[in-house]
Formats: C-alpha cells, structure tokens, sequence
C-alpha cells in the first residue's frame, strides 16, 4: 500500500529523514515510536504529502 524507498528530507544542514526504506500492506497497522526530533512527524507528514521530500520515492 505504501513504500518508502530512500526517502530523504532536510531543513536546512538539518537532515530529518536519512534513507528511509519501508513498506508497509495494505491493512497492517505500524507505530512510529522513537526520541523527540527523530523524524516521527516528518515521516507522516510526508506521507499526507504535507511536506515534499528532497529524494528518494514514496
């Protein structure tokens, strides 16, 4: 349903999301967990198409 391949975005010198490989089916529920400025956001957003990446495909 969707895939990340090589998914990289940055603002500014700050890289927030660094070669980001997934994929995830249809029906399946993942949680995105992890310390405070690690990227959570970002990556949802980008899939919400909120934010546009720098490279790689979603």
């Amino acid at each position: 349903m969707i895939a990340f391949k090589g998914v990289n975005k940055w603002y500014g010198a700050y890289r927030a999301l660094h070669d980001v490989n997934e994929s995830v089916a249809a029906g399946e529920v993942v949680v995105v967990c992890g310390p405070s400025g690690s990227g959570k956001s970002t990556l949802i957003r980008t899939v919400n198409r909120l934010e546009e990446i720098q490279a790689g495909q979603i």
